[in-house]
């Protein structure tokens, strides 16, 4: 089986606001995350260098304070200050201490010791008064260097300073002003700065994952958005073509039983699919083909005729194809049905078009060879009649076969008219006038019958124009109102009748005589079909072929004992 072409339906990427809403929340926590890490590196060095810069000073306020002990208990000449550098010096934090004069000549150092101290760092440093810091990264030393002054200013020796520290002190002034560095180790502070790097990496990469894992959920959204969408836009194009189908669609499950169908197989069958789901086909269509069909494989047609509610027939032909699994594998049916009783009128109409050819054809050859010894036999009873005596049997035997012969050329006239029908002329006319034209040529007939003629126009307007050969539209009117007169009572009424619209004028002869039964009304335009002894049947026949020359058609509405209703109806031109 062909497989159904859907068109495919492209939708445009379109960034929905969830999406929007997840990255710019992911950016912005980013933006913060990068703020935050580079102002918590800034602040811990920034907290580092002020730690170490307290603590060194604290140390020089230290060493200055112990120096002025020390020199307070000296003893033997010895250099106290020497054995506080040293023992300070020992501390895990402090990389080195070194002490030196204005000059930059060495007083005290211990420790670790970089290159000395360079003469333009030490004059730079004594004139200013803050202490100055230095970091190096690469031996990971944090350096603040100050001014040292171990001794108050000098002050003379007086009664309670003794000789020796009096001259030990004037010895320490007159070396001259002195500056300590001293180096804090920053490896814990490196160690916990690389911590918080690993720390914020991590977070970044946490953030990273979970934005990702987001957006990855997001599109996802998006994509069932779009398969939703392009799903929803399947099934209203499928619906609309089905729905738009001029023939009946059912689907049937493997049982047989009705799943769905669409509005002109509820036409046909008379139910909703309300009404019908769930029922197995054969109780809703009679007679079907339920074995054949469970039998077929693949496809097959049968034509049924089924009896619809109101007890019409319906001709209706059902085609049948298998739906299938993707496996192969039989899920149901699928049904079309499709109403043939147009297509069978078409065909009888088809055939009685043949059938009229060929009977015209006929027609006008009988025509043609009798037509001619006719005219002899007038003439002949003519000249018999003539020579007769007036009130004799001979005459009236002439008479009566003149009648007959006038009787069968008239016949032989509507089988030439019928067999080789004159091209229509086609002018603008008169209907009011056309009317009252045929009133007066009829009345004649309706008075000898008692029957009474009505004529109707639209609003009492009776300058409807119409384009039609009046002599050929005359034809017809007369044949319908002698129809109507001869299937009426005495007593009884014909309506003629007129209106028109955008699309068609429609002339209309109604009667309330005795009417015709169904195959009255399928055989009334056949020639020589006629329910009067005296008719030869060729009146609505010829009608059906004028009216077929000016494009209109017939509708025809009768009852047995209620009357008929014949409406011709002429396209407006």
């Amino acid at each position: 089986m062909k497989e159904t072409y859907i068109p495919e339906v492209r939708y445009p990427f379109k960034m929905s606001k969830p999406a929007l809403a997840v990255i710019l929340a992911t950016t912005l926590l980013a933006v913060i995350l990068a703020v935050t890490t580079s102002r918590n590196i800034h602040r811990e060095q920034q907290l580092m260098e002020d730690f170490l810069l307290s603590e060194g000073l604290t140390l020089i306020r230290t060493f200055e304070a112990g120096a002025r002990t020390s020199l307070r208990h000296h003893m033997r000449g010895s250099n106290p200050l020497d054995t506080l550098v040293t023992e300070t010096a020992a501390e895990e934090s402090i990389a080195y201490i070194r002490i030196v004069d204005e000059h930059g000549h060495l007083v005290s150092e211990a420790g670790k010791l970089p290159a000395p101290v360079e003469i333009a760092r030490v004059k730079r440093l004594l004139n200013q008064d803050q202490p100055m810091t230095a970091l190096n990264n690469q031996s990971g030393v944090f350096e603040i260097g100050g001014k040292f002054a171990p001794l108050p200013p000098f002050i003379p020796a007086n009664k309670m300073m003794s000789r020796r520290l009096h001259h030990f002190a004037k010895s320490r002034h007159d070396k001259g002003r002195q500056l300590i560095f001293i180096g804090f180790l920053t490896r814990d502070f490196a160690a916990a700065r690389q911590q918080d790097v690993r720390h914020t990496i991590f977070m970044g990469a946490l953030l990273f994952l979970l934005g990702s894992c987001g957006l990855y959920f997001l599109f996802l959204y998006q994509e069932m958005q779009i398969s939703r969408g392009t799903l929803a836009t399947m099934r209203k194009y499928t619906e609309n073509v089905i729905e738009s189908m001029p023939d009946g669609l059912i689907t049937l499950d493997v049982e047989s039983k009705i799943i769905s169908c669409n509005s002109k197989a509820e036409e046909l069958i008379g139910h909703t699919q309300a009404e019908i789901e769930g029922n197995k086909i054969g109780s809703i269509l009679s007679p079907f083909p339920i074995e054949q069909l469970q039998q077929q494989k693949e496809f097959f047609e049968q034509l049924i005729v089924t009896s619809l509610e109101d007890g019409e027939e319906m001709a209706m032909k059902i085609s049948a194809s298998q739906l299938l699994a993707p496996e192969a594998k039989r899920i149901g049916t699928v049904l079309i049905l499709r109403d043939m009783r147009e297509i069978r009128r078409m065909e009888k109409q088809l055939e009685r078009a043949r059938r009229m050819a060929a009977l015209g054809n006929m027609a006008a050859g009988i025509a043609h060879e009798i037509r001619n010894p006719l005219g002899t036999l007038r003439g002949f009873a003519q000249f018999f009649g003539s020579r007769a005596e007036k009130q004799s049997e001979s005459r009236q035997y002439a008479n009566l076969m003149v009648s007959e012969v006038d009787r069968l050329n008239q016949t032989i006239s509507g089988l030439l008219q019928f067999a080789r029908p004159r091209e229509p002329n086609i002018i603008q006319i008169d209907i009011g006038r056309l009317f009252r034209k045929t009133e007066q040529l009829m009345q004649a007939d309706f008075n000898g019958h008692s029957v009474s003629l009505q004529i109707e126009y639209p609003d009492n307007r009776k300058d409807i124009k119409l384009s039609a050969d009046p002599d050929l539209l005359l034809q017809v009117l007369l044949n319908l109102l002698k129809n109507a007169i001869n299937a009426s009572s005495p007593g009884g009424k014909v309506i003629l009748k007129i209106w028109q619209d955008e699309q068609a004028v429609r002339i209309q002869v109604r009667d309330n005589g005795q009417g015709m039964n169904k195959e009255e009304q399928e055989r009334m335009f056949d020639p020589f079909f006629t329910t009067r002894k005296k008719g030869t049947g060729l009146g609505l026949a010829v009608s059906h072929q004028i009216i077929e020359q000016h494009d209109g058609c017939f509708e025809v509405q009768s009852t047995p004992e209620k009357g008929t209703v014949i409406t011709i109806i002429l396209p407006q031109k």
